[in-house]
């Protein structure tokens, strides 16, 4: 496997970009590599600047569920941009893209576009805090909901991958005001609620979390904490930026029938260009500028080629319904197959997925909260990451991270990747 192109231009980057990268995870540091830079993609492949071809489990992340390079969504973009690419002006789209988005989740009563899912998720904490005029957030250890400065206390993703959950340039007020409590234990959220009731705005969650592995909520736990925050008069946002359309056609709150105050959104309602959102409870939404005192804007907000592709995008999924079905085929068939090696192999490693979010961890123990997810043995995970990459599986270069399946997979690449698991597992024991 050549990568010498790849090794050229990180060496060059790393002169002009920090680290060479333009986010931390792509460095590749903690599987010991350095990164590969991508030249094209299309379905469920990708090729490298040096030619090798991957089966791609990233996704850009999440948002390509249909796979890249979707026809519908180039030529919307392609038949946007004819007309321009930006104009700081409302458009048709933007109303379009919002009443989808409105009918597709029900809590959504009103959406504001922003441009990426840290801007969605900075701004609805905000607003959080408007709304009710208290200043403190409890979010989740191993949580992750972008690089604001309240979410980088013991947050997931990048943070934990890099071993730096607590960025230098937060402020102690900032630290103060953001309560960290154990993900699927309603306990720790009821301890805090009792020592700061008055003062607490928001509960922010990822329904599944996906930035320390793919972790499924415990049967009950969001619902108890819909309860919580309906009783205390705190408003419950739920960050699907990395579940909204991913995992059912109405998010993670369609899957387990949670309705909250708030909710955000991104990656795949931008069809891979970037995009995120915010909306819930039109008594709450009904607090941002121009309507209310909460300023929030954007320049690019809006702007017309990502509403053609996210609107393509939604309008796909919205009409075939049978995505999601084939989407949970795959994953049964690549959990069911991983398993299987584990077995063979006489392994107890854990793979946790919700359906076409999937991580296999590197520990014995169920991963259920990021103390569980950090037993994971990151150095396998790394020699495992390497193993894999020779055998054209694009996996992300992280423990922490979610895998993702999309509509462009086929079984044959599904059965392809089962086999370089077992050649990998086997090469690392």
């Amino acid at each position: 496997m050549k990568t010498s192109k790849s090794t050229k231009l990180f060496n060059s980057a790393k002169k002009v970009i920090p680290g060479g990268v333009n986010s931390p995870v792509r460095a590749y540091k903690s599987v010991g590599l350095n990164p590969l830079f991508i030249q094209k993609a299309k379905g469920a492949y990708m090729w490298d600047v040096d030619g090798n071809k991957y089966i791609d489990y990233v996704g850009s992340w999440g948002p390509m569920i249909l796979g890249h390079s979707h026809p519908r969504i180039l030529k919307a973009i392609g038949e946007t941009a004819k007309n321009g690419t930006s104009f700081g002006a409302p458009t048709e789209l933007e109303v379009k893209m919002a009443k989808l988005i409105t009918e597709l989740i029900p809590s959504i009563e009103m959406v504001r576009m922003v441009n990426s899912g840290t801007e969605a998720t900075m701004s609805a904490i905000r607003l959080a805090r408007a709304y009710t005029g208290k200043s403190k957030i409890i979010k989740f250890e191993g949580c992750y909901h972008g690089h604001g400065d309240s979410f980088l206390i013991k947050a997931g993703s990048g943070a934990t991958t890099l071993g730096t959950p607590d960025s230098p340039g937060i402020t102690r007020g900032i630290a103060r005001d953001t309560l960290n409590a154990k993900f699927n234990n309603i306990d720790t959220v009821k301890e805090l609620i009792k020592a700061h009731r008055s003062d607490i705005a928001a509960i922010i969650v990822e329904p599944i979390v996906g930035n320390m592995g793919c972790v499924p909520p415990k049967q009950g736990f969001l619902q108890q904490l819909r309860a919580l925050c309906t009783k205390e008069k705190i408003v419950f946002i739920l960050d699907e930026v990395m579940t909204g359309f991913r995992v059912a056609p109405g998010g993670a709150q369609g899957l387990y029938n949670i309705k909250p105050d708030l909710t955000t959104l991104g990656k795949i309602i931008g069809g891979g260009l970037p995009v995120g959102a915010y909306g819930g409870k039109r008594e709450i939404m009904k607090m941002v500028a121009p309507n209310g005192p909460m300023y929030q804007a954007g320049t690019l907000s809006g702007n017309p080629l990502a509403m053609s592709a996210g609107y393509e995008m939604l309008s796909i999924l919205s009409s075939q319904k049978s995505i999601y079905k084939r989407l949970g085929k795959l994953a049964r068939q690549l959990e069911e197959g991983i398993l299987d090696n584990l077995r063979r192999l006489g392994l107890n490693y854990r793979i946790n997925r919700v359906g076409s979010m999937f991580t296999l961890f590197f520990t014995g123990c169920d991963v259920t909260d990021y103390d569980t997810a950090k037993t994971s043995n990151t150095k396998l995970f790394a020699g495992y990451f390497q193993e894999m990459l020779k055998q054209g599986i694009y996996l992300p270069p992280s423990q922490f991270e979610a895998a993702f399946i999309s509509a462009a997979h086929t079984e044959d690449d599904i059965e392809k990747t089962i086999a370089a698991n077992l050649t990998s597992l086997k090469e690392i024991l």
